[in-house]
């Protein structure tokens, strides 16, 4: 009698590094960290999990380029000739959108402050200084105020991510947070009780931006 055996059919293009981050990239936003493994990449590349190590070394190598594509992608949309001003805007937005859309990148830069994504934001803020007119002096402390502005949000979704559901309803969420904030001591929590009547239907992306301008106004008093 004899027996058959199943193979995997396997690509017939040549792999390369690109082509491993973007389904990665797939992996990622479909399931998140904890479904990207180099099994579920072979799979999806229909390839063998050998080909995948000879371009990147271990899940944090993918991860950090994953994370650079991302990022990078961002900075090369922003447009070119717009005020100083108009692109940090844009590049605060643009990594705000791509956190929105990629959630799993929100953990990625907040574990690693100082990977390749990260220097990419900060130069693309830095950048912009001269053209504010920021002294040199200052220009460290206010690119990292941005940087750092930016890198909270990717904290703080981090870590919603990991506290709710896709299937959540966010206007009821933050119901029945407020409806909490109204039931605080009255005396010692008088501003969090006149905000509650504001959470439930504020605009995350609104104010993400009004932080940003709060730095770029502060920085106008440094000329």
């Amino acid at each position: 009698m004899t027996t058959g055996t199943r193979r995997t059919a396997r690509r017939g293009d040549a792999l390369s590094k690109r082509l491993i981050v973007e389904a990665a990239i797939e992996i990622l936003d479909t399931g998140g960290e904890q479904a990207l493994t180099f099994r579920a990449l072979a799979a999806r590349l229909a390839t063998g999990s050998g080909a995948i190590y000879h371009h990147v070394a271990d899940k944090d190598d993918l991860l950090a380029a994953a994370t650079d594509e991302v990022i990078a992608r961002v900075m090369t949309e922003v447009a070119a000739g717009e005020s100083p001003r108009a692109t940090v805007r844009a590049i605060a937005l643009g990594i705000f959108d791509a956190i929105d859309a990629h959630p799993w990148i929100g953990a990625q830069l907040s574990r690693k402050p100082w990977q390749p994504a990260v220097i990419e934001i900060l130069e693309g803020m830095g950048g912009q200084l001269d053209a504010l007119g920021v002294p040199e002096p200052a220009q460290f402390d206010c690119a990292s105020a941005l940087v750092n502005y930016i890198l909270g949000l990717a904290g703080q979704y981090a870590a919603g991510a990991r506290l709710v559901t896709p299937d959540l309803d966010r206007s009821a969420f933050l119901a029945t947070i407020a409806t909490r904030w109204t039931t605080l001591d009255p005396e010692k929590y008088p501003f969090v009780r006149r905000m509650a009547a504001v959470l439930p239907t504020h605009d995350d992306r609104d104010q993400f931006l009004a932080g940003i301008d709060l730095i770029l106004n502060g920085m106008q008093t440094l000329r």
